[in-house]
């Protein structure tokens, strides 16, 4: 283990599996296609700068963020490639984003405004934006021909700020339902055509998700982003039994026993006495708990020991869980909670179907009070 780790719980990241899932989506593309990794969230949880860097080697030639936080990140760790941010950045923000490089999602015809004076008073370098258009998903973005066309009039007043990328994100690129999609995609080449009579410059458009890059490939745009899937995960069940590419899931997540014990018939375990011993069983204590991300609501849910499936029993607790075992086991065994041991895995499609939530949310909010451990 890693110098500094003192717990015996630790979640692995295997970059290869990064790698391999890029070049499983490159495959199903034109070759005009490009790779923008989505590394937002530390990675998906997983890691941004090793993951970033991961996805630059396997042929990734930009990435996107959420934050600009993430992507001076990125930046201070040597990561030279275009670096999109997704979300809002306050104008005032706008020069940090220009001296470093970064270019910024922009949908507010005020804001252009805004940050051009910020940039003004700065330096004389230029900002590249890029505009957002809410095809369907009412979250952000220009909605309409009419604030596009007030849009664009304010960005060629502008001195400072440059338009380098238009995109649209899909709400049902996952489903195998395809009218909604089909109404998105429609809607934003309608606005393209809009864009381009007005801004004849070169301009990267991206509109295909990890959702869409596999179940459209064909429809993709100069950038696919490849989020969720360049993690090996599927964006649904229904895209998981399509199955369009082989994914290499990137994320497990191990523990080590930590205290073995007989326990006689009625003795409860953990905190409401939820279980209660059905006879004389062997209780196992993991040292991870609900601050670690391994919710109470997992209570119930299986683990692997010895390549066997034995039961979570009693209530999670903030730092540690309980664990019916077939056996007495020497402390130190292994503990799998995602991924595999032996013949046998649990996925992380398995363990968000427990939360009732959806695989993105699973490795996101295991917390860093969890090393991750890169191999």
């Amino acid at each position: 283990m890693n110098s500094g780790q003192y717990r015996p719980s630790w979640a692995e990241i295997d970059l290869a599996s990064i790698k391999y899932n890029i070049h499983q989506i490159k495959e199903t593309l034109k070759e005009e296609n490009k790779i923008m990794a989505v590394v937002k969230a530390n990675g998906y949880g997983h890691g941004a700068v090793q993951v970033a860097k991961a996805a630059i080697e396997a042929g990734a030639e930009a990435i996107a963020v959420a934050l600009l936080e993430e992507a001076m990140q990125l930046r201070k760790a040597g990561i030279e490639v275009p670096v999109l941010v997704l979300g809002r950045v306050m104008p005032e923000f706008a020069p940090i984003a220009s001296e470093n490089n970064i270019a910024l999602t922009v949908f507010q015809i005020d804001w252009i405004a805004e940050a051009e004076r910020y940039l003004d008073k700065a330096s004389d370098t230029r900002l590249d934006i890029h505009l957002e258009l809410d095809t369907g998903m009412n979250r952000t973005g220009i909605k309409n021909e009419t604030d596009l066309n007030a849009f664009l009039q304010a960005l060629t007043d502008c001195r400072r700020i440059y338009l380098s990328g238009v995109y649209t994100h899909f709400a049902t690129a996952d489903e195998e339902q395809t009218d909604y999609y089909m109404r998105q995609i429609d809607d934003f080449r309608k606005f393209a055509d809009i864009i381009k009579k007005v801004w004849p410059s070169t301009v990267s458009w991206h509109t295909s998700n990890s959702a869409a890059s596999m179940h459209y490939p064909h429809d993709a745009a100069d950038y696919v982003r490849f989020g969720v899937s360049m993690y090996g995960l599927y964006p649904s069940p229904y895209l998981a039994e399509q199955a369009p590419i082989e994914l290499k899931p990137a994320f497990s997540l191990h523990s080590r026993l930590v205290e073995v014990k007989q326990i006689n018939k009625g003795d409860a375990v953990s905190y409401g006495r939820t279980y209660e011993a059905e006879g004389e069983e062997w209780i196992g204590t993991v040292p991870i708990g609900y601050a670690d991300g391994w919710l109470r609501r997992l209570q119930g849910a299986e683990v692997l020991i010895n390549g066997k499936r034995m039961p979570i029993v009693g209530r999670i607790c903030m730092d540690q869980f309980m664990v019916k075992l077939d056996r007495e086991y020497q402390v130190g065994e292994k503990v799998t909670l995602i991924g595999k041991q032996g013949q046998d895995e649990i996925t992380m499609q398995e363990t968000a179907d427990l939360l009732e939530t959806i695989v993105y949310e699973v490795p996101c909010i295991i917390s860093s009070r969890v090393p991750r451990l890169y191999i």
